[in-house]
């Protein structure tokens, strides 16, 4: 791939991983609730998902679900669903102050990252967008696809840690559990919120 291509593919993927959606929601919210390096396996959780997803889409299964329609229905009902139960466990997540070392906080485990990237349709579309711009086509095909798999690895780890970075700042400016509480409220909401996303 040149590197002009490739540059041009960072742009695409950048804009799609930095803005606010619900792996971004995820992060903060985890960032705020169990600190910076406590985040870092959700992070990799969804960027292994994320991968998987990527390939699946470059080796057949994007095609599948640009041939039957029904297919992208069942996944944006199923990753609605599962955006709500998210948003729910933000909201009612209890007060706890920040303590990094505790090893006994139930935090957002490993698997949810790598299981929201898969049900959720936006992320599908981002890869299927991924591949069909800037794949190229007979022997260069592999190289190409590994291209986007590096590009996608870099721009969501860099997005990743700026938003579990701002969630932990935020953590530790909130003091009392009203504060806490406000602030999983609206993260529950805005995670509720990426639901519409995935419709309109």
């Amino acid at each position: 791939m040149e590197l002009s291509l490739f540059f041009s593919m960072l742009g695409f993927l950048w804009v799609a991983a930095i803005t606010p959606g619900p792996n971004n929601m995820l992060l903060t919210a985890s960032g705020a609730n169990f600190g910076f390096l406590r985040t870092l396996p959700l992070l990799l959780g969804i960027m292994i998902g994320m991968q998987v997803m990527l390939l699946m889409v470059a080796f057949g299964v994007g095609s599948l679900i640009l041939l039957y329609p029904s297919l992208h229905l069942i996944l944006k009902v199923a990753g609605s669903l599962y955006l709500l139960w998210l948003a729910w466990k933000i909201t009612t997540a209890k007060y706890e102050t920040l303590d990094t070392q505790r090893p006994d906080a139930a935090q957002m485990p490993f698997w949810q990252g790598g299981l929201l990237q898969l049900i959720n349709p936006k992320a599908w579309l981002m890869a299927l967008g991924a591949v069909a711009s800037f794949s190229l086509s007979g022997a260069a095909y592999l190289h190409s696809v590994l291209a986007i798999s590096v590009g996608m690895a870099l721009v969501n780890l860099v997005s990743g840690l700026i938003w579990i970075g701002f969630g932990s700042l935020i953590g530790r400016l909130l003091h009392s559990p009203r504060a806490w509480r406000c602030f999983n409220v609206f993260m529950g909401a805005l995670t509720a919120a990426c639901v519409l996303l995935i419709w309109f």
